[in-house]
């Protein structure tokens, strides 16, 4: 049980962390996204909804 708590937090932190790579916005979604799904794929197998989450951190930074 810890352990798939462990993995998304971990996610998360590597989507948020690699979203604020870039200078303009749209750098920064892009990023996001690419390691959101990267994240999602090996975590859960959804690259999309990982997608979206680094993506919208990403918007948001």
């Amino acid at each position: 049980m810890k352990r798939p708590l462990f993995l998304i937090i971990s996610a998360f932190a590597i989507a948020a962390t690699v979203s604020a790579c870039g200078n303009t916005r749209g750098q920064r979604v892009a990023t996001g996204a690419l390691g959101g799904a990267v994240a999602g794929e090996v975590l859960g197998g959804e690259p999309v909804a990982g997608a979206l989450i680094g993506g919208g951190i990403g918007a948001v930074n």
